[in-house]
């Protein structure tokens, strides 16, 4: 593939802040079994409250993922461990180690038994989810892991040989981390977690129903959230070229531009939030993902992916006039290389926003759960619409009036997950 640059989105990517060398010391080093390089440090609080004071976490990593005044959980001693598995690609800049395949392991004093295990929305990294997955789940006595998928950022159609290897190597990345969290955890508390959940927002949705899916021997059930689900019929790459083109003709007061916004899925009353999505990620995910899938489209001189934002109507190389249905045989195959199927083997609980503009409800959360019964499995599927819940719960003051929250969704989710696969655990 081709070697290119390109701006980055606010809420999927975001500049790294380093943590302290002073906040770099503890116990020593726990091992993590396959792990490059690890630090280990005894805390006073592994929760955001307590981390962002010693420099456990990374605050631009989360940022713009919760709604304002959000209030999480605290006070929750434990070890946390930072580390990496080897890997080539040198995208995640985190404590200066300029290593991919980053993560984070948090280990509560006063532990429930269980295991939660999460990778990143978007193109972030390993501590995005410190608030809305990690600091929830540790007030329950979970063990906590995240991994940043093994590449970040806007080009990582730089990482792997062929059109699909880098969001595969994002599967590999979270069975990795599972099977050494585990052993982790097995030594540190004398005893293997009883029970082990994935979690994850948006892409980190599609890597719950991809593990469920293909590793179910290591999980006990999974939650996911708006999450982004790849399909033979090209999932993003089918559903944001008609918002590339329409919203254009949608601002200027073209009511069937409006029409065809809702036709390609994009659900009535999300409008207000058409202008962002337009400015900040539909343009920048449709042409990474259209680069790591489909990088022939725009030519070999194209100094970066696709032409910057273009007008519908440019031709050959417009990621506006892209039609993933016309593209060749070869492109189609790498699609379904990454495509879900469905045949989720544990138990899973997604919610899904019904206001959502980035993976609208028809075509993706709508569409999975057909999937799962039209492949079987729909009696370990149960899915849950959430009433004005957006993408991201960052997006909310763009129509305060209309969207609300899904946190407090995604919580009690959990909370149901466990009695569905552990009946005698109270909530």
């Amino acid at each position: 593939m081709q070697l290119r640059s390109l701006a980055i989105a606010p809420l999927l990517m975001a500049t790294v802040l380093t943590a302290p060398a002073a906040a770099r010391t503890g116990p020593a080093d726990l091992l993590v079994p396959g792990a490059e390089h690890t630090v280990s440090a005894r805390l006073t609080d592994l929760t955001t409250t307590g981390t962002l004071l010693t420099g456990h976490t990374e605050q631009n990593d989360w940022a713009g993922l919760e709604a304002p005044g959000t209030k999480t959980p605290s006070g929750v001693p434990g070890v946390q461990i930072d580390g990496y598995f080897p890997d080539t690609s040198t995208t995640n800049t985190n404590h200066h180690w300029n290593h991919d395949s980053q993560f984070v392991i948090r280990l509560p004093d006063h532990w429930n038994g269980g295991l939660v295990v999460a990778g990143p929305p978007g193109l972030r990294r390993q501590y995005a989810n410190d608030r809305i997955i990690s600091d929830q789940v540790l007030a329950k006595g979970y063990a906590y892991a995240a991994t940043d998928k093994g590449n970040t950022g806007p080009e990582i159609y730089k990482d792997g040989d062929r059109p699909g290897d880098a969001i595969l190597e994002w599967h590999r990345r979270v069975t990795e981390l599972t099977v050494a969290a585990r052993k982790v955890a097995d030594r540190h508390y004398g005893r293997s977690p009883r029970f082990t959940y994935a979690a994850g927002l948006s892409a980190g949705g599609y890597l719950v129903r991809w593990q469920l899916e293909h590793r179910p021997d290591l999980y006990t059930g999974g939650l996911d959230w708006n999450a982004l689900t790849f399909t033979p019929d090209g999932g993003l790459l089918a559903t944001l070229p008609p918002a590339l083109r329409n919203y254009p003709r949608y601002e200027k007061g073209d009511r069937s531009a409006q029409a065809a916004m809702f036709a390609a899925g994009y659900p009535k009353g999300s409008e207000p939030q058409w202008g962002w999505h337009y400015d900040k990620q539909w343009n920048l995910l449709q042409r990474v993902i259209r680069e790591e899938l489909d990088p022939d489209y725009d030519g070999p001189a194209t100094p970066q992916p696709g032409t910057p934002p273009c007008p519908a109507g440019t031709g050959a190389g417009c990621d506006t006039d892209y039609d993933f249905a016309s593209r060749p045989r070869a492109v189609h195959e790498a699609v379904e290389r990454i495509s879900l199927t469905g045949n989720i083997r544990r138990p899973l609980i997604s919610i899904q926003g019904s206001l959502d503009a980035l993976t609208p409800p028809a075509a993706f959360g709508d569409a999975y759960h057909r999937m799962v019964t039209s492949a079987g499995r729909g009696g370990l599927h149960r899915y849950v619409t959430v009433e004005g819940g957006a993408h991201t719960d960052g997006l909310v003051p763009l129509d305060p009036d209309h969207l609300r929250p899904m946190l407090g969704s995604f919580t009690q989710a959990l909370s149901d997950l466990e009695r569905w696969t552990r009946p005698t655990t109270a909530s």
